[in-house]
This record gives structure tokens, C-alpha cells and sequence, in this order.
């Protein structure tokens, strides 16, 4: 049975693996690169009873998606947008995270005790494009987890339906950081999710080697590490002032 179970993983992940080879992961950088996943993200959220109808049919959210620690990605497949992720990027009393909304109460101590958090919100798919690749929760999300290693952050988290809760918790060893609750202008309840990102990375990369990049490709995505103006730099540089700041030093 053991030898079965990890054969069909095997052949899972080659076939995640091979599909890459057609996949370019974006960040979305220009208005029309946007506004294609803010359309994108409506047809989803419609699709899937999880908002009401809106006359623009777009969805924008402009605290987040502006906000300059974040990052809006996109994956294509053959040169066609088929999902999207948005990754915040938070540490300490002003991070801008989307999950503080409703769970400031689990999370806002790991922001004051210096840890960086990844905040994953707004994944969204195609339909037919999910319908034609089967796989492709698996990589929608890998820009997300490649954003959370480029960074270094110390916790990801994520928001749900808790029926999603078996989804992340198989793969991402997420485990639940409050009960169910009320989100603004979303129609079912979500659940805060967490992980430690340092503790997961090997486990998730064994089983699931796909979610594997290199430090080039990472860089060519999201920019060089220690840019200043960059989300990682910017959480870096505000880790290290309260990092002194705890030591007395100026």
C-alpha cells in the first residue's frame, strides 16, 4: 500500500512538473495587467456565490491591492490567464494585511513580536481552465508560496471557506488559528489558517517538489531581495528597526 500511495504522488507531481514547462507565473504591474485579474477575480467570486453582483464587474480591493507591500500575481497557461493570488506582506503594529480585518486578535501578536507574515488572499481561477487542468489549485498558489521563501517570512496565512480548511492542511500543513467567522462583503463564513513557513518548506517540498524554485527565478518574479522599495526589503528593513529598537539602539 505505502509503495502505491507514493508511486501516485510520484506521477502527480510529474505531471504538475511537466505542465510547468508550459506555465509562466506574472506580478501584475501595469493598469490593464490589473484589471484583467480584477475581472477575473469577479467572474470567480460570482461564480461561486461569494459576493453579490456589481455593475462594474470587477473586483477591487483598493487598500490591499495598492498597498506597497503587496504583490498582485497571475499564472498563465500557453500565454492564457488562468488564476490569480495576492500576497501582503506585513510585520508589526502597521502592517496593511487583509486578514486583519476580522482576525487582529491571532494574529497581531506575531506582527508586534517582529515575525513577517505572508497573507494570501483573493485566489481565483478560471473555470474552463480549471475544468482543462485539474491541477490547478497546486499551481495558482506556488507564486504565493514562491513570494513567502523570497522574503523569508515566518508565517503564512490564509483565509478560506472552511471547507477548504482539508486542502491547505494536506498540503500546506496548515492548521487553524480561530473558528469560523464573518468577513466584510463575503457571503460565506472563513477561517484563519496558519503556518510556520520556516518548519513546513522542507516537508511541503518533498512531497510536492513542484512547489521548488530557484533563487533566479525568484528574483526574475518579484525583483531583487534587498530592494528597498520592495516588499521583502521594506518588511526587512522595518524587522531590523524593531529588531534595535528591543536592544536600545538607535
Amino acid at each position: 500500500m505505502g509503495a502505491a500511495v507514493v508511486e501516485t504522488g510520484s506521477r502527480f507531481s510529474d505531471r504538475i512538473l511537466q505542465l510547468l514547462e508550459r506555465v509562466e507565473h506574472r506580478v501584475a504591474r501595469t493598469p490593464s495587467e490589473k484589471e484583467a485579474i480584477y475581472r477575473l477575480r469577479y467572474e470567480a467570486y460570482i461564480r461561486n456565490a461569494l459576493v453579490e453582483p456589481r455593475d462594474d464587474g470587477r473586483l477591487y480591493d483598493d487598500r490591499y491591492d495598492e498597498d506597497p507591500n503587496s504583490w498582485i500575481t497571475s499564472t498563465y497557461i500557453d500565454g492564457e490567464l488562468v488564476a490569480t493570488v495576492r500576497v501582503n506582506l506585513g510585520v508589526g503594529g502597521k502592517a496593511v494585511l487583509p486578514s486583519l480585518r476580522v482576525f487582529s486578535d491571532v494574529m497581531s501578536p506575531h506582527l508586534r513580536a517582529g515575525r513577517t507574515i505572508a497573507d494570501f488572499t483573493r485566489a481565483a481561477a478560471r473555470l474552463e481552465a480549471s475544468r482543462r487542468f485539474p491541477e490547478l489549485p497546486y499551481i495558482a498558489l506556488r507564486p504565493g508560496y514562491m513570494a513567502a521563501e523570497h522574503c523569508d517570512a515566518d508565517f503564512a496565512v490564509v483565509t478560506p471557506r472552511a471547507e477548504h480548511l482539508a486542502f491547505y492542511r494536506r498540503v500546506f500543513q496548515f492548521s487553524a488559528w480561530s473558528e469560523a467567522r464573518s468577513y466584510p462583503n463575503v457571503a460565506p463564513k472563513v477561517i484563519c489558517l496558519g503556518v510556520d513557513f520556516h518548519a513546513l518548506r522542507d516537508r511541503v517540498e518533498a512531497r510536492y517538489p513542484f512547489f521548488r524554485s530557484t533563487a533566479v527565478e525568484r528574483e526574475a518574479l518579484f525583483g531583487p531581495r534587498g530592494a528597498a522599495e520592495a516588499p521583502c526589503g521594506a518588511t526587512r528593513a522595518h524587522r531590523r528597526f524593531e529588531a534595535r529598537s528591543r536592544a536600545g539602539v538607535r
